[in-house]
């Protein structure tokens, strides 16, 4: 999916080497399904319109189920068309991290966290999350520790400009990141995703709303939360 993930677990036992070959596995079926850098994945399929959605994976269909429900719950600022171009991966990213932890946690680990492109979940704790700081590249804006704690950013500090606005079809510059913590990875990387393009001032007031603690670092460097984000 165009980016890196790692594993880092504290209680290792017989059966981890296994079940982390069983993650990665996991890891590289959702790959194959779902990588827009891939020309044979089905989703690059089915957006050059090789493929008719009734013939896609199970998965497949689920995942843009899930990113349909959520382009109504976010008013359009989610899309699984970004830019026109059928791209799930601000659903798929997060959700294959937590993927990825929940084929730890059935192995029996208590205490595990697993990191794709800055998306954390983790699992038993507590653990310390650095923030990246998106004006200095290696720095750390921020660090948040807690128990089976989930952290999503969404920002310009791996990619650039990447996420769309969807109602402009231009890259959401309000924010430089926005970070979103919470328990579960997959829905708050979807939130995150949206929020960005939603922009200032309207994000932090809605995801407020929604009980979710945010951390929003703008573009001159000013940082500003949710409440309860201490």
């Amino acid at each position: 999916m165009g980016t890196v993930f790692s594993f880092a677990v504290r209680d290792p036992g017989p059966g981890t080497g296994p079940a982390l070959r069983r993650a990665v596995q996991r890891l590289h079926r959702i790959d194959a399904l779902f990588s827009t850098y891939r020309p044979e994945s089905e989703i690059s399929r089915l957006g050059r319109g090789e493929l008719a959605l009734a013939e896609a994976d199970p998965e497949v269909r689920w995942v843009l189920e899930r990113c349909a429900e959520l382009g109504a719950e976010t008013g359009g600022y989610f899309t699984a068309r970004p830019g026109g171009r059928l791209d799930p991966s601000g659903y798929v990213k997060g959700w294959a991290v937590e993927e990825a932890a929940r084929t730890l946690r059935e192995s029996g680990s208590a205490h595990h966290c697993v990191s794709g492109g800055g998306d954390v979940q983790t699992a038993g704790g507590p653990w310390r999350i650095g923030i990246a700081d998106p004006h200095r590249e290696g720095a750390v804006a921020r660090v948040v520790t807690g128990r089976d704690l989930a952290v999503a950013t969404s920002g310009t500090a791996e990619r650039g400009p990447h996420v769309i606005d969807p109602h402009t079809g231009l890259p959401a510059a309000s924010f430089a990141s926005l970070t979103l913590v919470g328990p579960h990875l997959t829905r708050l990387d979807a939130l995150a995703t949206a929020a960005f393009a939603m922009g200032a001032p309207r994000a932090l007031p809605w995801l407020a709303a929604k009980g979710v603690r945010a951390l929003a670092i703008h573009p001159d460097g000013r940082q500003e939360t949710t409440a309860g984000w201490d």
